[in-house]
């Protein structure tokens, strides 16, 4: 049995757009479509207090935010299999207990905090931080509309020589019947020479020629009907990455999962783009 792909939803403009996205990378997967809503209301509020101030009770909130969300799944794919659940639990812990049975999360970038200042929402953050799945976060405009694809690209940050984030996203380009555009970034140290007669003022290119082997590498075992543009760029590997990502349709980039680590195991570079890119972005986990 497919595993499902699972959306978190919590009624606001940036879930509704991950519930859009959601369904169309199901029905592009095959595979069916989770809708989950958490929250924890009932253990400040109580079911007393909300009957008292005349307000409906936590669960039957909790429960039309999730059908508000398989509706709208429905209306994007409407021959698409849908689930659904409303649970009791912290939001983050419940999204990332459900990713161990999930093909994907999806998330939005924030949620009904309303603290705007927030480039990406505390719950985002740490399911993207520690779920042992793909998971995508879903950005957006002001509006409450998933963003087509338009550019017919995905770009991927190449590290690792045996990434596992270069693979999903080579899967997701050959799905989708895109160019694959791996990225690695490279820098030379300020002030550094080499000790070589042929290279001497010029250590730059001995970097460059580093990165070109390490992206070859990475890339050696993909498959070959999947069409892939290589580059190699001087630069801080966020800037780098958020300045492709302009004209993608999804960023890419692995995050390393180290078992008995305690805090959001995300390294600075996909920690930046998760706060800054203009397209959806795909966090993988590297395990270690």
């Amino acid at each position: 049995m497919d595993l499902p792909l699972v959306v978190g939803v919590d009624g606001s403009e940036s879930s509704l757009r991950a519930v859009d996205w959601a369904a169309d990378e199901a029905a592009l997967r095959a595979v069916p479509l989770r809708v989950v809503h958490a929250c924890l209301w009932e253990r400040y509020e109580g079911s007393a207090l909300a009957r008292e101030l005349g307000r409906p009770e936590v669960r039957d909130l909790a429960e039309d935010i999730v059908r508000a969300g398989v509706r709208r799944a429905r209306s994007r794919q409407a021959g698409l299999a849908i689930s659904m659940a409303a649970l009791p639990e912290e939001p983050a812990y419940a999204l990332v207990r459900e990713g161990k049975n999930a093909s994907a999360l999806v998330v939005g970038s924030r949620g009904r905090s309303g603290v705007v200042n927030l480039l990406l929402g505390s719950v985002s953050l740490c399911v993207a931080a520690h779920a042992d799945c793909p998971v995508f976060v879903v950005r957006g405009g002001n509006d409450n509309q998933a963003r087509a694809a338009v550019h017919g690209r995905i770009v991927v940050g190449v590290g690792d020589p045996s990434s596992s984030a270069v693979f999903f996203a080579a899967q997701e380009a050959e799905r989708r019947g895109v160019v694959l555009d791996a990225v690695r970034a490279w820098r030379c140290p300020a002030h550094e020479t080499i000790d070589h007669p042929l290279l001497a003022g010029a250590p730059e290119r001995v970097y460059e020629e580093r990165a070109v082997e390490a992206l070859e590498a990475a890339l050696g075992e993909l498959p070959t009907e999947v069409k892939v543009r290589r580059r190699t760029v001087e630069g801080p590997a966020h800037r780098v990455l958020l300045a492709a990502a302009h004209e993608a349709d999804l960023l890419v980039v692995g995050a390393r999962r180290r078992p008995g680590r305690i805090g959001l195991q995300l390294g600075r570079v996909t920690h930046a783009v998760l706060h800054h890119a203009p397209c959806p972005v795909a966090v993988v986990p590297e395990k270690t």
